[in-house]
């Protein structure tokens, strides 16, 4: 069996040239004396054809037999504009039948029939799809770029341990039971966050990994239970160095991997602005609807709902959608329905008609509110109003969440423009209700704003963090910081955290007493490879851009994992599964 060519490198310039092909039958077409075959081979499909000596032996050929050809490179009489190939095709003289094939449960072509839990199923042949194919091999331009910026910048790559330490990090580890160490359990690492920075305290200034993390949370679109980081880190840098190195990359990567010239610096919003201009901390900026505050025209205003939450020194915005006043009652309650399932009592939604609004508020409305609002929003004629009223974090976020799907809604979310932009000065700490205190938002080891840390003993829920996450599209891509490296800054945020002194020596024992040993400045941060790849590749899952994925019920639907085990293993591992353990699962 030989090879001269790939399938889909064949053009005019190869006419007359004998050539050697292998690949997958992708289509066969008999026309009596004539037959046509489309092979097919990662690089693309070259049409072949065979006179009448061979039509015994394609007499049982079907689509995904292998087979191996010898012919000459012919111009076709019928060009394919739509086919790379499409000028040529080759007048085989030799075929060999490599290897048979079942009926597959799925069409091997860009469009096909199966649902996903087919596809999954018999992945190895979903892969065999050109459009699958073209999504990794795009994932790997993506990594072999990012991978070059990184070596000639002086960065060294180095693995860190997949068997670890289980630490609070924010999500359910993974845990793998020990059978040396009975009752002792490793966890594979949800990120390699304390072995970067145990390298930078080891001296080696800058590091990266293609870092396989696993976590234990509920799937989505773009989230599975393993993944991977482009995870990095820096000594001796200060923040606006790390970004303007990683915007570099991401401009090197974007006109390599898709041919265009982005735009740098990048915007950069902080936490505050976001929230505000957007009602998001990962905004897709690619479209316009943004949140405006108007909190004071409702100063005085007898319209209760408002009313009450100015009382309160809550937060009253809108978002103005033009054109968008022919919006029917049943859009109106879904948009109603999607606020409340953000946290909002409800919407108010006005539109604008001949210098007035109309709605069910406009009848707790002044004419003077009416006029304010027209101006403060720059209101036209048939522009559509939606206003939430609640504390401002939730007014935010119900706004955030209803501009996203109306700009949805309306194709405002082009998948071929692509807008990166920075969010910065998130809050250091948030509350949690559940365990009735405070939570460091990112982890413990980032590092306060130096003018903030003051407020640690008066004010902690006004301290910001010096972190920063890269955002695509309304994606977050990664996410850093830069970390502390004063070993009593670091414990008195442990204390603010609510950790005891026994449970920082058993959680990061080895981590602090690192930091009594000279600990350089330091930072980083940490890409989503998977989110960069779906989102480059137009996907709208991150499953399409991961070879073999689990599914939303975080299975296997290809080889059925996670399975029981032979209860010969569990004994040696000192694991014993009880009825009722069996009947949860």
């Amino acid at each position: 069996m030989k090879r001269t060519h790939s399938n889909g490198e064949l053009r005019l310039s190869h006419v007359g040239q004998h050539v050697d092909l292998v690949g997958w039958v992708s289509k066969k077409r008999n026309f009596g004396q004539l037959n046509f075959i489309d092979l097919r081979d990662r690089s693309g499909i070259c049409q072949l054809l065979f006179d009448e000596t061979f039509s015994e032996t394609l007499k049982n050929v079907r689509n995904e037999y292998v087979l191996s050809v010898s012919g000459t490179v012919v111009e076709r009489k019928d060009k394919n504009p739509d086919l790379a190939t499409g000028d040529i095709e080759v007048q085989v003289d030799q075929v060999t039948v490599v290897n048979e094939a079942k009926t597959t449960p799925l069409i091997i072509a860009d469009e096909t029939d199966a649902l996903e839990d087919t596809r999954l199923e018999y992945r190895y042949l979903d892969l065999r799809r050109p459009i699958m194919q073209k999504k990794l091999m795009m994932r790997h331009q993506i990594t072999r770029s990012m991978r070059d910026y990184l070596d000639n910048h002086a960065f060294i790559e180095i693995e860190t341990p997949m068997l670890g330490k289980s630490t609070p990090e924010g999500a359910r580890d993974y845990l793998v039971p020990s059978r040396v160490h009975p009752g002792s359990f490793y966890a594979l690492p949800q990120s390699p966050q304390l072995y970067k920075q145990l390298l930078m305290i080891s001296g080696f200034e800058r590091y990266y990994q293609f870092a396989r993390c696993f976590r234990d949370e509920d799937l989505r679109a773009d989230r599975q239970t393993d993944f991977t980081q482009v995870d990095i880190e820096t000594s001796f840098l200060t923040e606006n160095e790390i970004l303007t190195m990683m915007e570099e990359m991401m401009k090197k990567l974007m006109k390599e991997v898709k041919g265009l010239d982005i735009e740098t610096p990048f915007l950069r919003l902080t936490y505050k602005e976001a929230m505000n201009r957007y009602g998001s901390d990962k905004p897709d900026n690619r479209f316009g609807l943004e949140l405006q505050e108007i909190t004071s025209i409702f100063e005085h205003t007898e319209f209760g709902v408002f009313k009450s939450v100015v009382e309160a020194k809550g937060s009253i915005k809108a978002i103005v959608v033009p054109d968008f006043a022919h919006i029917t009652r049943k859009q109106i309650d879904a948009f109603t329905n999607l606020a409340k399932k953000n946290g909002a009592k409800g919407l108010v939604v006005l539109k604008a008609v001949d210098q007035d609004l109309t709605g069910s508020a406009r009848k707790f409305l002044s004419d003077d509110e009416v006029k304010a609002l027209y101006e403060t929003l720059n209101l036209k004629d048939q522009d559509c109003v939606f206003i939430v009223s609640d504390t401002w974090s939730r007014t935010c976020t119900v706004l955030g969440a209803l501009r996203n799907e109306i700009g949805q809604q309306l194709g405002l979310k082009k998948k071929n423009e692509f807008s990166f932009l920075w969010v910065t000065e998130f809050p250091m700490f948030e509350y949690s209700e559940e365990l009735g205190r405070y939570q460091a938002l990112h982890h413990p080891f980032t590092q306060p704003m130096e003018e903030d840390i003051p407020l640690l003993d008066t004010d902690i829920e006004t301290v910001r963090a010096n972190a920063y996450d890269i955002i695509l599209n309304g994606y977050e891509l990664g996410g850093g910081s830069l970390r502390i490296y004063d070993n009593k800054l670091q414990e008195k945020i442990f204390e603010l955290l609510g950790f005891t002194e026994e449970q920082i020596k058993d959680k990061f024992g080895f981590f602090i007493d690192a930091f009594q040993y000279g600990t350089p400045p330091h930072g980083g941060l940490a890409f989503g490879l998977d989110r960069i790849a779906m989102i480059l590749t137009e996907s709208d899952s991150i499953r399409d851009v991961i070879a073999f994925p689990k599914n939303a019920n975080a299975k296997c639907p290809m080889s059925k994992a996670p399975t029981p085990v032979d209860p010969a293993q569990l004994k040696e591992l000192h694991i014993q599964i009880t009825e009722k353990e069996k009947t949860e699962d």
